[in-house]
């Protein structure tokens, strides 16, 4: 199994990804992936779990997976993220996970899923503990 890389080489491993693919899937995660970029500049760009990118900011905010038949944005978080849009269509009865499974000639709602995007990270910062600072002792 493959460890994590640095987020140099995640940016280079996905780039590579997206060519490799050289269909609508590599058209569709490299959208993604801007739209990821556009709506938090500070997403920090991983690649875990046998070659999976990875998309964090205070934790994940997402996976983006390819297959055969489409590309799946998997939220961490997504049960408990509202979602107006009605963006998530697959893995709605987990707990805790929410995907998108997006299609050939699928249209992707940009504002909605920057909106989703926003969400999943404004969770993230509230449930990541936070690093404690260092008490005086009296005395």
């Amino acid at each position: 199994m493959k460890r994590s890389v640095g987020a140099e080489d995640a940016s280079a491993f996905i780039d590579a990804r997206i060519n490799e693919l050289g269909d609508w899937r590599g058209k569709t995660l490299a959208k993604v992936r801007a739209i990821l970029h556009k709506a938090d500049p500070e997403i920090v760009e991983e690649v875990k779990w046998m070659g999976t990118p990875v998309f964090s900011h205070g934790g994940i905010v997402c996976t983006a997976e390819t297959y055969k038949n489409h590309v799946k944005l998997t939220f961490a978080r997504g049960a408990a993220l509202p979602d107006p849009a009605g963006l998530f269509n697959s893995s709605l009865d987990g707990s805790v996970r929410r995907a998108i499974d997006i299609h050939e000639g699928d249209r992707i709602d940009e504002a909605a899923l920057k909106d989703l995007i926003r969400a999943a990270v404004t969770l993230n910062l509230k449930v990541t503990p936070q690093p404690r600072t260092a008490r005086k002792r009296a005395g």
